[in-house]
This record gives C-alpha cells, sequence and structure tokens, in this order.
C-alpha cells in the first residue's frame, strides 16, 4: 500500500474534523465516547475480549458484492484463483465440522464456537489473529454475515439451518463445485455485448452489465424444479408496458374451468374476457361450463394492478414461451427460496431494468414510461437495438478480492446431492404470477 493510500490512524482531531457539521457538544460528547471505545480495542487484553480484532469489525462490514459480472475476465481469473485455495484448503484437511447445540449468535458463549471460529478461519471469513475462543463476539458476528453473504444467505449473523448445513458441505465438494463452474465460465468468456442482461438462476438474481461493468443488480423469482427456467442465450427485443395476461392451456383447464363451475363471477373479478379465433369477445354466460371440454377460447386478462404480469413484460426470442415481467406479489421477493414460478422470471424494479433497456430507443424516458403505465393502455415497444439475454446455471465463482461466492444447486446439476440444500425443504407452487393462477 503506497503512502498516499495508507490508512491513518484514528485520532480525536480526525474525530473532531469529520463530525464538525453535527454541533460542538454532540461532536465533543461523541468523541469522548469514541476515545474511551478506541483505548479499550488497542488495550493488549481484555479478559474474555482478547481479540484484538472483535470491536473493530463492528464498524468495518465486509462487502462481497461487486459491479464485476460474473462473466468477466476477472471472474476467471479469481475463479481459478479460488480453486487453488481450496485445494490448499483440502491437502490441509478441509475444516471442521460444525455442529452447535445451541443458536450461535452475537453474545453467545459455547465450546461449539471454537469449531465455527476455526471454519470461518480456514475459509477466509475470519482472520487468523482472530484466535480461537468460546466467545462468539461481534468479530465472529462479522465473519458469519460475511460467509453467509458470499453463500446467497440473509446475512443475519445467527446460525440457523441453512447456515449449518451450507457450512456442513465439505471443502472437497466445494472444489469440485468451483471446478463444474469455471468450465460453465469459460464458455462464456467471448465477446457477450456492449450491453447485455445476465440470468444466473441458482443465484435468482439478475444482471444489466454495460461497458463490462454492472450497472444494475435485481432480485429475481425463477422455476421451480419440477418447472425448471431454461438455460439459453437470446435477445431481448421487446418491453410491454400494460400487458395482457393470457393463461396457458393447462391452467384453463385444471383451474379455471372448475372455479368457474363454482363462481361464476370469478373471470369478472379478475379481468378476464373470452377471446374467439376471430379476436371478438365471448360471454361467460353463453359457455356451458359443465362441458366435458373447456372451450376453445383464449382467455386474457386486462392489463391493470391486479394483472399476472403487473406493469411490465419483457420479450426475448425463444422456444418455451419465457419471459421476464413484474408481479403484484412483491412478497416474493423476500424469501430465501425464490425457485416458485412455472418457468418466467420474475423481477423485481422492473421497472428500472425496463427504463435501461429502453435508454436508447427514442422516445422512452422514465418519465414516458411511468406516463404509459399510469395511463393503463397496452403499449407493445420494440427495443431500437435488442439487447443480448443470457440464462445460465452458476452455483460458484469468484469475482471480487478473492471473495469465493456459492449457491445452492436447485437443480441438482452440481453431480452432489449435498449441494441441493433447499431441495429438502417443500417449496409449494404459488398461485398468481404469469404462469401461475390468478387469485
Amino acid at each position: 500500500m503506497s503512502k498516499k493510500t495508507e490508512r491513518k490512524p484514528f485520532s480525536r482531531r480526525t474525530f473532531l474534523r469529520s463530525a464538525a457539521g453535527f454541533g460542538a457538544a454532540a461532536v465533543a460528547g461523541n468523541a469522548f465516547a469514541q476515545d474511551s471505545l478506541q483505548d479499550v480495542i488497542d488495550a493488549p487484553r481484555r479478559g474474555m475480549w482478547d481479540d484484538q480484532f472483535d470491536a473493530k469489525a463492528s464498524r468495518t462490514a465486509v462487502s462481497v458484492t461487486s459491479n464485476n459480472p460474473i462473466f468477466g475476465l476477472d471472474t476467471l481469473y479469481n475463479t481459478q484463483a479460488a480453486i487453488g485455495q481450496y485445494q490448499q484448503i483440502v491437502s490441509n484437511g478441509g475444516w471442521p465440522k460444525v455442529d452447535p447445540q445451541v443458536k450461535l449468535q452475537l453474545g453467545v458463549s459455547d465450546p461449539s464456537v471454537q469449531a465455527l471460529r476455526q471454519w470461518l478461519i480456514i475459509a477466509g471469513d475470519l482472520p487468523r489473529e482472530a484466535g480461537v475462543s468460546n466467545s462468539f463476539d461481534s468479530y465472529v458476528d462479522g465473519a458469519v454475515k460475511r460467509f453467509q453473504a458470499r453463500h446467497g444467505l440473509p446475512p443475519d449473523g445467527v446460525m440457523g439451518d441453512y447456515s449449518v448445513k451450507a457450512m456442513d458441505v465439505s471443502a472437497n465438494v466445494r472444489l469440485q463445485q468451483l471446478n463444474t463452474n469455471l468450465v460453465r465460465l469459460q464458455s462464456m468468456s467471448g465477446d457477450l455485448g456492449r450491453r447485455f442482461v445476465m440470468v444466473n438462476i441458482p443465484a435468482a438474481y439478475i444482471e444489466a452489465v454495460e461497458n463490462g461493468r454492472v450497472v444494475q443488480r435485481h432480485t429475481a423469482v425463477v422455476g421451480r424444479l419440477s418447472r425448471p427456467t431454461h438455460i439459453i442465450n437470446s435477445k431481448i427485443y421487446e418491453v410491454i408496458l400494460n400487458p395482457y395476461w393470457t393463461a396457458p392451456r393447462s391452467i384453463v383447464e385444471k383451474d379455471i374451468v372448475p372455479l368457474m363451475r363454482k363462481d361464476p363471477e370469478y373471470l369478472k373479478r379478475n379481468a378476464i374476457r373470452l377471446i374467439d379465433g376471430s379476436g371478438n369477445e365471448v360471454s361467460p354466460e353463453s359457455i356451458d361450463w359443465n362441458a366435458e371440454k373447456a372451450p376453445n377460447l383464449t382467455f386474457r386478462q386486462d392489463p391493470g394492478k391486479i394483472n399476472a404480469m403487473a406493469s411490465t413484460k419483457i420479450n426475448f426470442h425463444n422456444p418455451n414461451n419465457e419471459y421476464m415481467h413484474d408481479t403484484p406479489q412483491q412478497g416474493l421477493f423476500n424469501k430465501l427460496a425464490r425457485f416458485e414460478s412455472s418457468g418466467c422470471v420474475r423481477v423485481q424494479n422492473v421497472r428500472d431494468l425496463a427504463t435501461w433497456l429502453l435508454k436508447e430507443t427514442p422516445g422512452w424516458s422514465r418519465q414516458q414510461i411511468e406516463a404509459t403505465i399510469r395511463g393503463g393502455q397496452n403499449s407493445p415497444i420494440k427495443l431500437a437495438e435488442e439487447v443480448p439475454v443470457y440464462f445460465k446455471y452458476i452455483t460458484a465463482w469468484a469475482a471480487k478480492d478473492g471473495v469465493v461466492q456459492f449457491r445452492d444447486d436447485i437443480y441438482q446439476l452440481d453431480g452432489a446431492q449435498e449441494l441441493a440444500l433447499q431441495t429438502t425443504t417443500a417449496i409449494e407452487p404459488v398461485t398468481g404470477g404469469a404462469d401461475g393462477l390468478p387469485q
């Protein structure tokens, strides 16, 4: 590190200068408290809290995200380096089993914390200088959060079931997972385009990449194990604002017709119209809903807030009738297991993605997009230039500063059963959404 960039020791003077805008009285009180805290941190021995780094860790969160795209030259280099690191870990005997008998979280003192500390040190989440003790202190808390973030788990610092299961995967299996994914990454090492969208299915998130940098990252809901989202290279050609939703034939036969037998107002309540082959609307009252076969009609839901695709649909060329879209069920994005669709991909903050896709299409600023959505008129928009989109399956990679990322092998493609952690939990299909039945 050069002298210009070297971090200087924290001092009372530095604190006062940086905090001047908060008022002299507040600064004086806070500075005194900060100096006291610094004295505790720098003390040579602090009883059970003798790990010199613990209190500092509470102020220094380690970020594991990056604006480097998964499909970048840095990722290949870093993943190869990670493979070398994990080969060394395996040759040294791997890591210990973490089998806590109590819930491990900040403030707990338990013998099982020793194994947790050892695991975190070997994996690179906890510096060796932190040492091994029974204390789950603030530095262990920071290390657990780092571990959780790079495994796609909520970084809450609590060793719950999924965190324990992820730690229970052996170093050798993780090494093989890295090797498997290196091949996948190498297959995408060519020119992917000036602007492109990448959907990482097992991570259930989306990257919008421009000039080699991630400019947007979106949480997604992707296909469940029984109806997986397809791996594909394609191009986005159209954004539809206020889209119609057309019910698949399977949903018409298995769900809508039985519902209409019980509730004749179902179609009307959900703004679903019946359209014949000539484009004419057919009255639901004219249909015999008790007939053996479902009517040979199109079941089309009008645009609006209750529409299964909500405000936006993004079309790309593919033979599977899959697309990306908005959803009225925004709570789905808060779930850990976001593998619940029938193949289509629901996108959180989809209007941001639509704005980015349309920014080079004249006449479609964010203001115009929002005004059109408010107007409620179905509006298909062809992109001035199609944007490449890649639906891929990457469960292990390293994109920044040696941070190794792992995700659940939800579709069981990596060759090791213990990597499909979330498949041991039943994930029920969710009603509603573009490939589900409206509420």
